[in-house]
C-alpha cells in the first residue's frame, strides 16, 4: 500500500471507515466487521477511522477489539463532538472544553489504547467559541493523550481560526465525483495551510458503487432512507450519472467504486478516501483502485461526464445539513 503525508502524519493512500459496521447503514455483523479491520491491516491500510458517537460507543469498542495486538500497525483516528446518549439519542453539538477532556478519556478506555493518533472535532458547537475547544484539544496533545488533531465539516474561517491555536493535521469533509463542494473554498485554504484533506463518503455513500436502485433497499434504520439524493425523484438523474461512471470504468477495466476512488487520489497527494465497509469482498475491490491510472483524457471524460453540481439533492437531510459549519 502507497503511503501519503497529511502534513506531518503519513497515512497509507487508502483508509478505512468503520462507521457503518456498527450504526447508520443496517445491521452489522461483528465477527465480519473485525475481520475486516484485520484484512485492511494485512493490506497495508493503517488509516483506520471512526467516532464515539457511532453505534453509539459501540464501534470505539469494536476497533479496539479488532486491533489488539496490532496497534502499531495503525494509525488511530476518532472524534468527538456530536454527543449522543447511550439509547442513541443526539443530544447536540458540544465543544465545551470540560467534554472535550472527558470524551478524550472515554474514547481511551473504549479503544483500549494510551493515545490517540488523529483526534477530530467532528462539529463545529456554535455556541463555544473555537479557540476554546481547541484550547482543550492542545491540552491533550500536551499530556500526550492525542498526537494529531483534526477537524470535520468547518468553514474556512473556522479552520484558520483552530489553525491559530494549535496546527491541524488533517480536515475531514464528505468528498466524491458526487459532494464537489469544498473545491471553491475548503480544500484551497488547507493546501494554503499544508493541512491534509482525509475523503469521508468517496462513494457517495454507496451511489457511486452503481449498486442503489431505490431507497426502498435500505434497513429501516438506514440515514440514506431520508438523504434527498436517494430519493426516487432525485435517482432518476443520479443513476444516469452514475452510468456514465460505469462506462468510464469498464474502459479501464475497473469497477465503478475504483474508479470513483481513484479520480479523488488523482486530486493531490494531500487527499486520502476512507471508504467505508463491512466485509473483506469489499474492502478487497477497494483496495485495488490504487492500481487504477487517471490519465489527462480519462480525467475530461469524468469532468465532462459528471461534471460538479450534477448531482440531484442534498447529501444530508435538513436536520443534519444543520450541524455543518458551512
Amino acid at each position: 500500500m502507497l503511503q501519503r503525508r497529511l502534513s506531518t502524519l503519513t497515512v497509507s493512500a487508502l483508509g478505512l471507515g468503520c462507521m457503518g459496521m456498527s450504526d447508520l447503514y443496517g445491521p452489522g455483523d461483528d465477527t465480519e466487521s473485525i475481520a475486516t479491520v484485520r484484512h485492511a491491516l494485512d493490506h497495508g491500510v493503517t488509516l483506520l477511522d471512526t467516532a464515539d458517537m457511532y453505534g453509539p460507543f459501540t464501534n470505539e469498542r469494536l476497533v479496539g477489539r479488532a486491533i489488539s495486538g496490532r496497534r502499531d500497525e495503525t494509525v488511530l483516528a476518532t472524534k468527538f463532538g456530536i454527543e449522543r446518549l447511550p439509547d442513541g439519542t443526539v443530544k447536540g453539538v458540544n465543544g465545551r472544553p470540560d467534554y472535550v477532556h472527558a470524551a478524550c478519556d472515554a474514547s481511551l478506555q473504549r479503544l483500549g489504547v494510551d493515545h490517540i493518533d488523529l483526534y477530530y472535532q467532528h462539529r463545529i458547537d456554535p455556541t463555544v467559541p473555537i479557540e476554546e475547544t481547541w484550547g482543550a484539544l492542545a491540552e491533550l496533545v500536551a499530556e500526550g493523550k492525542v498526537r494529531h488533531l483534526g477537524i470535520s465539516e468547518a468553514a474556512p474561517a473556522t479552520i484558520r481560526r483552530a489553525h491559530a491555536v494549535h496546527p491541524i493535521t488533517a480536515g475531514q469533509y464528505e468528498y466524491s465525483l458526487f459532494s464537489r463542494g469544498i473545491e471553491a473554498e475548503h480544500l484551497p485554504t488547507l493546501r494554503e495551510l499544508g493541512i491534509g484533506l482525509v475523503a469521508y463518503a468517496p462513494m457517495g455513500r454507496g451511489l457511486l458503487t452503481g449498486t442503489v436502485r431505490n431507497p426502498g433497499q435500505f434497513a429501516p434504520d438506514d440515514i440514506r432512507r431520508q438523504a434527498p439524493r436517494f430519493q426516487e425523484t432525485s435517482l432518476v438523474t443520479n443513476r444516469v450519472l452514475v452510468e456514465r461512471l460505469r462506462d468510464l470504468a469498464a474502459t479501464v477495466e475497473a469497477t465503478p467504486a475504483q474508479l470513483a476512488l481513484a479520480w479523488l487520489m488523482s486530486q493531490g497527494p494531500d487527499v486520502v478516501p476512507i471508504p467505508g465497509t463491512k466485509r473483506r469482498g469489499y474492502l478487497d475491490e477497494n483496495v485495488r483502485s490504487c492500481a487504477v491510472r487517471i490519465t489527462e483524457e480519462l480525467a475530461r471524460a469524468l469532468e465532462d461526464g459528471i461534471p460538479a453540481g450534477a448531482v440531484v439533492g442534498e447529501r444530508y437531510d435538513a436536520a443534519r445539513m444543520a450541524t455543518l459549519d458551512l
